[in-house]
């Protein structure tokens, strides 16, 4: 398998490829969907919704952390997730901007 040439693309282009790598699965699209319903939410709560076992909750829950997408805080032996405003905001931006592009090619090319 190649490599992944990272650096020789835009910041951009690198932050909208991995804001749909992480949207290209539809447990993540579900979990983001509670989250915005629910403000807050435990893992376990997500399991029974979701209908994943917990493993595959957690590693959901993992790669949307790790964009910024969501953030989690301690209780005792619960995490409760949430969705990360700031940054959503910011990535609805990046990704709506690139969405309103229009072809500069004219319509007739194909």
């Amino acid at each position: 398998m190649g490599i992944t040439k990272t650096e020789i693309f835009t910041e951009e282009q690198n932050q909208l490829a991995a804001l749909a790598k992480v949207l290209g699965h539809p447990a993540r699209i579900a979990i983001l969907q509670h989250l915005f319903n629910t403000n807050s939410c435990v893992c376990g709560e997500l399991v029974d919704i979701i209908g994943l076992a917990q493993p595959t909750i957690s590693q959901h829950l993992k790669e949307l952390k790790n964009l910024g997408i969501i953030k989690g805080s301690i209780s005792g032996t619960r995490i409760c997730y949430c969705i990360d405003q700031e940054n959503w905001k910011t990535m609805k931006t990046t990704l709506i901007t690139f969405l309103n592009q229009d072809s500069k090619i004219d319509a007739t090319c194909c």
